[in-house]
């Protein structure tokens, strides 16, 4: 007997798609992204794919940090909901994101959050670096938005097709 044919519309993402059996229906990313254009072609590349995401953005690693525990400006929960993943660029100001990887080390009720250090920098100093703070992933941006469509796309079919969460979010 043949297995079933593997979909041929994986590219494809029109804005009206039905969710995947998803565990949650829009898990929040906390995209830590200092740089305009960076954050909306994510943010827009995401609305095309039908929202799949609830993207938070905050500019800077004080920032993140800050929505992460929970301080500051985002304590309120419902106007601020708990991220279920970081999208981490590198390159910020005031603390950058490897300022950040070191926090989470120093703070381990943070461990269970899954960060994706998403850099422009291609320097294996900074992809081991990274690694070696504890991030879960690396990803070069995307400077294509086919290829961050895909990457969108794959994200949330990981997410939520195939991740298992520790039940801490």
């Amino acid at each position: 007997m043949r297995p079933p044919p593997f979909p041929r519309q994986l590219n494809a993402c029109p804005a009206n798609r039905a969710p995947f059996n998803a565990p949650m229906p829009n898990p929040v990313i906390l995209l830590a992204e200092d740089n305009e254009l960076d954050a909306v072609l994510f943010t827009k590349v995401n609305e095309r794919c039908g929202n799949l995401f609830q993207v938070v953005r905050v500019t800077d690693g004080l920032e993140a940090v800050d929505y992460l525990r929970g301080a500051g400006a985002y304590t309120d929960h419902t106007k601020f909901p708990v991220a279920n993943l970081l999208l981490l660029d590198l390159k910020m100001p005031n603390k950058d994101g490897f300022e950040v990887l070191r926090w989470r080390q120093d703070h381990p009720a943070f461990l269970h959050i899954p960060v994706i250090v998403y850099s422009a920098s291609y320097l294996p100093a900074d992809v081991e670096r990274a690694y070696g703070l504890g991030a879960s992933s690396y990803v070069v941006k995307p400077t294509d938005p086919a290829r961050l469509e895909r990457f969108v796309r794959s994200l949330q079919t990981f997410w939520s097709e195939f991740n298992v969460t520790s039940g801490l979010d």
